[in-house]
């Protein structure tokens, strides 16, 4: 059994026990559409919790059912040769150590003082290209923006209280910024620095919210880093924070209710991703109740939170519990043209793998061709994506159609 896949050994086992499908799913709080799958290697096993449920109810040891999880799963790294990683090594190299010495020594940067004005339209700018999905821009926009922000807050721009507390604010931003990108580009633990500076940065600038916002970055880096338990902890923490704001009868600020919403998104996420059912849907319901108290046209702290982007993480929920059926019939109803281009693309590729975890190779293929031509670097770069190609590809055998060959040929994925 060595020789053969991870699906290949849970069917064998399962049998040898004699069990059901749908009994094996019930063991370990999954559906009997979930087993199925991963038996016939369409649904990739990735949280060690899961595995080591499988593996109880089997009767084996983990590293029976996949001999590398005794190491740290790793993420998806090939393709290491990434788009811009040169510009992501020198952000990395920036966020190593204090950020503004020559200041607190007394000694002049050398830069030249950037008005508030102009800081704060480089922030938003760095946002719009994250949104977009430009990667190489982002990193770019940030090797300049971030000193220039270090030396305002603790130069003339940091003058007035006032004044201070907006430049961290931006410079939080600026930060949370960093850390979105270093997560995009699964440069995980860069992303963990940078989220903390945000946080600190926030918390400077006596902004509660910026710090909430701060910790919803570090716990998307925590996701991406599959540390789930710290990703639970980070966003359930700030939820409770936020909890008497949402539901005390004053009015609750559209801001709070944004955060409070896409927390909860996460914690659908993490949930569906350990098979728990309960948790994912209370997670969308109290999403899509703050989402519809705020309603579509809002981007508070740069969440793009509201029933389309609740719509959006239910098609995601019901693909990473493995109900491929329910994914698609969500994404009928689902309008994502006011959304960024990256959030379309995400969506297109969940689309992508609920095809994919049907088998219907062409609508899979279909979704990430429309990924693409919206975010190429997402789609090229992104583990789930590179997943669907790879998947696609198996389907295939030795007779890929054209359209798939040239689309894993620019992601550099192999079967």
């Amino acid at each position: 059994m060595a020789e053969s896949t991870l699906g290949a050994r849970v069917a064998e086992l399962r049998r040898r026990r004699g069990l059901s499908q749908k009994e094996l799913g019930a063991a370990i709080r999954r559906s009997e559409s979930w087993v199925s799958q991963v038996e016939r290697d369409v649904l990739p096993v990735e949280r060690l919790s899961v595995l080591q449920r499988l593996a109880d109810v089997l009767g084996v040891a983990v590293r029976d059912l996949r001999p590398e999880a005794a190491e740290p799963m790793a993420v998806d790294r090939a393709g290491t040769d990434r788009v811009g990683s040169a510009v992501f090594e020198r952000l990395r190299l920036m966020l190593t150590g204090h950020p503004a010495l020559e200041q607190l020594f007394g000694e002049e940067a050398g830069r030249e003082p950037v008005e508030l004005p102009r800081l704060r339209e480089r922030v938003d700018l760095a946002w719009q290209l994250a949104h977009e999905s430009r990667l190489v821009e982002v990193g770019n926009s940030l090797l300049e923006l971030i000193p220039d922000l270090e030396q305002a807050a603790r130069t003339r721009q940091g003058d007035t209280v006032a004044a201070r507390r907006e430049v961290l604010g931006l410079l939080s931003r600026a930060y949370q910024a960093a850390a979105t990108a270093f997560t995009r580009q699964e440069e995980v633990d860069a992303a963990w620095v940078a989220a903390d500076r945000a946080l600190s940065a926030a918390e400077g600038s006596g902004d509660p919210l910026s710090v909430v916002a701060g910790t919803y970055r570090m716990a998307q880096a925590f996701l991406r880093l599959q540390r789930f338990e710290q990703a639970e902890q980070a966003a359930r923490s700030s939820t409770v924070a936020l909890a008497p704001l949402v539901t005390g009868e004053r009015q609750c600020a559209p801001e709070v209710l944004s955060l409070f919403g896409s927390l909860q998104l996460m914690l659908a996420v993490i949930a569906a991703t350990d098979g728990n059912r309960t948790a994912a849907r209370a997670g969308l319901a109290a999403a899509r109740s703050a989402a519809e108290r705020i309603g579509e046209g809002r981007n508070d702290f740069d969440t793009e939170f509201g029933p389309t982007g609740v719509a959006v993480h239910a098609v995601a929920v019901a693909v990473e519990l493995g109900d491929a059926g329910e994914a698609l019939d969500i994404a009928r109803t689902v309008r994502p043209g006011t959304l960024s281009p990256e959030r379309q693309a995400r969506f297109l590729v969940d689309v992508a793998r609920a095809h994919a975890q049907r088998r219907q190779a062409n609508q899979a293929l279909e979704s990430l061709l429309a990924a693409e031509a919206l975010t190429p670097e997402l789609v090229h770069t992104h583990h789930r994506a590179r997943e669907v190609m790879r998947d696609l590809l198996q389907f295939a055998g030795r007779r890929p159609s054209d359209e798939l060959r040239e689309l894993a040929g620019r992601a550099a994925v192999t079967p």
